[in-house]
């Protein structure tokens, strides 16, 4: 047909080609200048708009004469046109945008660009999406003749294939969603061979015939799979080939294992995967990918790291449905590949398979079997050769593993997560191991880890102080020798657990026989090393706390062997002088533990325990903070053992608390709180404002290379020395000696209640301004001694240096060996105010958890909800995010724990204010983020600005985890008087009392800023915070449709501040991936209110282009779909269409990306720092809206 005429996108206009290639060119050209290059973005934007935007992109698109990036840009006009404008085009019209993109699909060459090729696989997915199985029939005719073409047809027919797959049955679409079960029922067909379906589902109803052939896609790609890896040498186009027939097949069986498969069927499709032909072609393909670390190639480690991925949901459904694999299956031969894919040097390559191997080992019916028996031998020896502290060692090793880590990861934050995740797995497996074989494991480890500790320094200098560091070889191996005997443990308790009966007893006899000889053996051996002391230690309470708990006497000898431990300090040398100070507060949290646990057996030789620490602590070297930690270690046995005369015992435990409480009611404390400036002479602070401003500290830009003068000097030892006289840290440790680890109703927390109800009030008043006033200090306006222009010099005295995985640079011990090096500067001296006030807050934080652990014996105090509620919020604001983010965090179990009986009077002030708080905060910082991006035009550095804006993610995601804690509808009460397990209070059943969330919503004054935060959080460019709040509020929205006031001014909040959010949010680009939890939330106003309110509809008929009849049919729509959550996300993406942000990609902004640095889901999992290794977590699975009934089923 002539073109001319019949599209409009044909008719002349204004845009040419020539136009749009000279606006590519400035756009991609790094010389044009930014006005100019804006310009020609906007340009390129307007053209979408355009009637003759879809005949400009398929010229561009097909003349390849043209740069790949101008190709690209015509691809991107071509998918914009019918992702929006589809429905807009007549038959002919949209039958012309189809012939287009066949016509480039069939001239697709081998050296096209990656990015290319699958442009063209994406508009050809969004138009089957649209029509395909509608008005066109020959899609599979069309796919089947590409695949007759070269190896980029077939991939780019993979590459669809694969699209089109995830699109219907797995992501998030809103055409496919709209197409209902449409789309599922035809995947269905063409993918299955007919015998597959005449046989297994006879009477699936098949009205319309879309299918080419009887294969099926799987059995096309099945024999194209076998063909390329059968191709000998390294072709790699046959070899990527076939990975891509891998990964889209995955993507099949994944989908097909969740589509209600009955077993047969499971066997047929799935079962061939473990067949011994099927493997031998898997290992073959993998160790035809296998790269060397010296000298990578690309393209191959790209597809070693798909194939693992693959082999990793193979190992997945093996252990879902076990007992359905064939007993002539190659199952034997699976395993040894994941054992060899395992020992890969890539640890990206090797951590799926560990993960698959955390999987069967945690089956009952794949851990028994002799297959895996046979193979534990080797995989214990990977697991421990792997648990090493793989960031402790520079970036420069030699070790391959290191190179391809830096090959795959650019930032230490995702390091840090990936290793953590690395290291669970390989804990998780020789745990698992040794509980099921503990004899054999046993001998194994512990003789290997004995021959290693014996041997530290072969090979290696002598100890020496001088040259002392953290990470020398010789604690490394250790300390991965005793995580791996640490694992071994957890797996020996579980095992030990489990066993009864005569014979088993005695092998548990000698099983405990020998931990405990060789433990003993250890403890006998001679350290100078205190790091090296440190794991000894932290593994020999290991082995009294686990397998050997039951024997008294050995804890005894090792709370002894911790008890003489000799701590040679030596100033002179700061790194070890700071592992000798860190050794030194390990024995006394492993002491406090001990005496915690055998509390009853240490009462008996107290005499001798009391004498030995009292030694310890006449040691001058001690400060009163290490002293108190002493004195409560006999305090703890003195409170928990069970064989003390209750009389005497109490008197004595009041003798330890007296001193304390003393303290707290001294007249020159209560008078040093009473106004800022005596606060700040209390902690020694008081010349500081007259330091900063005769130093000028403003005009100083690095404060850590300027050394402290003598002034400063003392002003730093006196800040530390005032913090040892404040009754602040004695307090929290003798609270935690009582409180922690201990049932409710106890003995021992009945007596704590006892000891500690009188001194509460004695003591919070104190406590209270202590708190309030160290939020002050945060406050530039009380800084009254500095002018107004140097309030950033008090920002950025008080700004926390800290170190924390997912946001900090560099590793703990480069973070802690810097602040060291900038002691005796005038950072050093900053960081000496900054903790010293952080320890008044924090301090007073954990006081305030402790004494809630004590019940009604804190939370009855009718005048406690508002003084409290003042100290923690009214300076709140002046905190920075990190602070901000630590109160919340570390007084949410005061909320959390609040009894049923107080919740009246104490919950309302407190959570008023801290919501307040929290959305003025969170709000205010959000808005300084994005105005400083807007602005700063490079003035800011990036890793300051990813810094910032990571620090405020975290502090928004510790509020909204308060949010989602609070308004858990399943959440018990906590326990009460007569109350055990939250259950019931009084005799009366816990419904009748309702949870915290029936509590919140029933209290204005809570409930009001609540949603208020929540609402604003719908804003804020947190993913993580808005997904999980777009689902909070939506269970709320059906709690406010009844008549009462409350209900009718929640539910008119909803429809106006709610929806507008949601809308805003749905409208900006940033949150492109999160479109699908806000389409949800609308969609659950419009069900819930429009019968009861028109504002909704009043809100989004204010939209530009809302035609009325448009959103009445769209609610009819939402009705009918009422039990289809997907499909209800995509009608409602449907109506908001015109408005929806599209994400980078679709706007049709094209880098070259680096496949290299491309990340599957998988891949990304592995980047986080909360992935489960003991196999427990629940899988990602898609939501199949409509999938239930794709093959006729009910």
């Amino acid at each position: 047909m002539s073109a001319h005429n019949e599209h409009p996108s044909q008719a002349n206009g204004t845009v040419s080609n020539d136009e749009i290639c000279r606006a590519l060119e400035v756009v991609h050209d790094a010389r044009s200048p930014n006005p100019i290059r804006q310009k020609a973005s906007e340009y390129l934007e307007q053209i979408n708009s355009d009637e003759q935007a879809p005949y400009h992109g398929f010229t561009l698109a097909a003349d390849r004469s043209q740069a790949a990036v101008v190709r690209h840009y015509g691809l991107s006009l071509l998918e914009n046109a019918v992702r929006h404008r589809w429905v807009d085009y007549s038959v002919e019209q949209s039958t012309m945008l189809r012939d287009w993109e066949l016509s480039l699909a069939q001239t697709i060459a081998d050296d096209d660009p990656f990015y290319i090729r699958t442009k063209i696989a994406s508009v050809w997915v969004e138009i089957a999406k649209r029509s395909w199985a509608l008005d066109w029939m020959d899609m599979d005719e069309r796919l089947v003749r590409l695949w007759g073409g070269s190896l980029a047809s077939k991939e780019l027919v993979l590459t669809i294939l694969e699209t089109l797959s995830e699109d219907v049955f797995g992501h998030e679409d809103t055409a496919a969603g709209l197409r209902g079960t449409d789309l599922n029922s035809a995947c269905v067909d063409i993918f299955t061979p007919v015998s597959v379906l005449l046989e297994h589902f006879p009477s699936r109803a098949t009205s319309i015939n879309v299918r080419y052939g009887d294969e099926g896609w799987l059995s096309r790609m099945a024999d194209l799979l076998e063909l390329c890896i059968a191709t000998e040498g390294d072709n790699k186009p046959e070899k990527a080939c076939a990975v891509k027939i891998l990964a889209a097949v995955e993507v099949l069986y994944y989908l097909y294992n969740h589509a209600r498969f009955s077993d047969e069927d499971f066997k047929h499709v799935v079962g061939p995967m473990y067949m011994h032909d099927t493997v031998n072609l898997l290992q073959r393909l993998y160790e035809w990918s296998c790269v060397d670390a010296t000298e990578i190639d690309e393209e191959r480690y790209l597809l070693s790291k798909k194939l693992s991925e693959m082999i990793y949901h193979i190992g997945r459904l093996l252990d879902e449905r076990p007992g359905l694999i064939p007993f002539d299956s190659g199952l034997d031969s699976f395993l040894r590949l994941l054992i060899q894919v395992a020992r890969n040097n890539s640890l990206q390559v090797s951590i799926t398979a560990l993960h698959v191997w955390v999987k069967i080992l945690g089956s009952d019916t794949l851990a028994s079997s002799s297959t895996v028996t046979s193979l534990i031998g080797e995989l214990l020896e990977v697991c421990s050769q792997r648990v090493i502290k793989y960031e402790a060692l520079p970036d420069d090793s030699p070790n391959p593993s290191i190179i391809f880590l830096n090959e795959d990861l650019d930032t230490m934050p995702e390091r840090h997560a990936f290793l953590g995740n690395y290291m669970r797995f390989c804990k998780t497996i020789v745990e698992r191991i040794v509980q099921q074989q503990p004899a054999d494991a046993l001998y194994h480890i512990l003789g290997q880890a004995e021959q290693v500790i014996t041997h530290l320094y072969d090979g290696e200098l002598a100890f020496n102080v001088q040259t002392y560091s953290k990470t020398s070889v010789p604690f490394l191996r250790l300390d991965a020798q005793c995580s791996v005997v640490e694992a071994a443990l957890k797996g020996s308790v579980k095992w030990l657990t489990g066993q009864g009966g005569g014979s088993v007893g005695h092998e548990q006899e000698v099983v405990m026989q020998n931990l405990k000889v060789w433990c003993e053996r250890i403890l006998g051996l001679h350290f100078e090393d205190p790091m090296v002391k440190e794991r000894v230690i932290q593994l020999a309470v290991g082995f009294a706390t686990g397998p050997l708990k039951r024997d008294t006497k050995f804890a005894s000898t090792v709370f002894e062997y911790i008890l003489n431990v000799q701590f040679r300090d030596d100033p002179g040398f700061p790194t070890y002088s700071e592992a000798v100070k860190d050794l030194q507060g390990l024995c006394i949290h492993e002491l406090q533990r001990l005496a915690m646990r055998f509390a009853d057996y240490l009462i008996t030789i107290f005499d001798d325990i009391e004498r030995k620490i009292t030694q310890v602590i006449q040691d001058a070297s001690h400060d009163e903070h290490v002293r108190s930690r002493y004195y409560s270690i006999l305090f703890i046995i003195t409170h928990r053992a069970t064989t003390v005369d209750p009389g005497p015992r109490q008197e004595r435990l009041e003798l330890f608390l007296q001193p304390l409480v003393t303290q707290w009611q001294k007249d020159e404390l209560t008078n040093s709180l009473a106004s800022f400036d005596s606060f700040c002479e209390l902690l020694g602070c008081g010349g500081i404002q007259q330091y900063v401003s005769q130093r000028a500290l403003h005009q100083i830009p690095d404060w850590s290379t300027h050394p402290l003068d003598d002034e400063g000097k003392a002003l730093r030892i006196q800040m530390l020395d005032a913090v040892e006289r404040l009754p602040l840290r004695a307090t929290k440790i003798f609270l935690a000696a009582s409180v922690e680890k201990l049932e409710q109703k106890s003995a021992a927390h009945e007596l704590a209640c006892r000891l500690w109800e009188k001194d509460i009030p004695l003591i919070l008043p104190n406590l209270l301004r202590s708190i309030s006033l160290a939020h002050a200090f945060h406050d530039p306006v009380n800084w009254k001694c500095l002018p107004p222009e140097m309030s950033v010099v008090v920002r950025k005295i008080l700004t926390d240096r800290f170190w924390q995985v997912g946001i900090s640079t560099g590793s703990r011990d480069e973070f802690y060996a810097k602040v060291g090096d900038t002691k005796h500067t005038i950072e050093g001296l900053a960081s000496s105010v900054r903790a010293t006030v952080r320890a008044v807050r924090e301090t007073g934080y954990k006081i305030l958890c402790y004494m809630s652990l004590l019940g009604e014996h804190f939370y009855s105090y009718e005048e406690l909800p508002g003084p409290l509620s003042q100290a923690l919020f009214t300076d709140a604001y002046a905190l920075s995010t990190h602070q901000m983010a630590v109160m919340v965090e570390t007084i949410r179990p005061v909320i959390e724990t609040c009894p049923v009986a107080s919740r009246s009077h104490f919950l309302p002030p407190i959570l008023a204010a801290l919501f307040e708080q929290l959305d003025h905060k969170a709000s205010t910082e959000w808005d300084k983020i994005e105005r400083r991006t807007r602005e700063s035009e490079g003035r800011v550095s990036l890793d300051e600005e990813m810094r910032d804006e990571s620090i405020l993610r975290q502090m928004t995601y510790t509020a909204v985890m308060l949010v989602v804690g609070l308004l858990d509808p399943h959440r018990l009460n906590p326990p009460g008087p007569g109350m055990s397990d939250g259950s019931a209070i009084n005799g009366l059943p816990h419904v009748e009392h309702g949870n915290v969330r029936s509590f919140i919503l029933s209290t204005p004054e809570i409930l009001k800023p609540l949603i208020l935060f929540c609402t604003h959080t719908i804003r804020m460019r947190d993913s993580r915070s808005c997904s999980l709040i777009t689902r909070v509020l939506g269970s709320l929205v059906p709690e406010f449709d009844a008549g009462g006031e409350i209900d009718t001014e929640v539910r008119e909040f909803i429809s106006t501040e709610v929806l507008k959010a949601c809308i805003t949010s749905l409208h900006d680009s940033y949150f492109v991936d999160l479109q699908k939890d806000l389409a949800q939330l609308i969609a659950s106003i419009l069900l819930n209110y429009v019968p009861r309110s028109g504002t909704p509809k009043q809100i989004l008929l204010s939209l530009p282009s809302m035609p009325p009849d448009k959103l009445d049919r769209a609610v009819q729509q939402l009705y009918k779909a009422h039990q289809n959550t997907r499909q209800q996300r995509a009608i409602v993406l449907d109506l908001l269409e015109s408005l929806r942000g599209v994400s980078v990609s679709e706007q049709g902004r094209m880098s070259k990306p680096d496949a290299s640095k491309v990340r599957s889901a998988i891949q990304e999992r592995y980047m986080t720092v909360d992935v489960q290794a003991e196999g427990k977590e629940k899988e990602a699975t898609p939501d199949l809206g409509g999938v239930a009934d794709m093959f006729g089923r009910p």
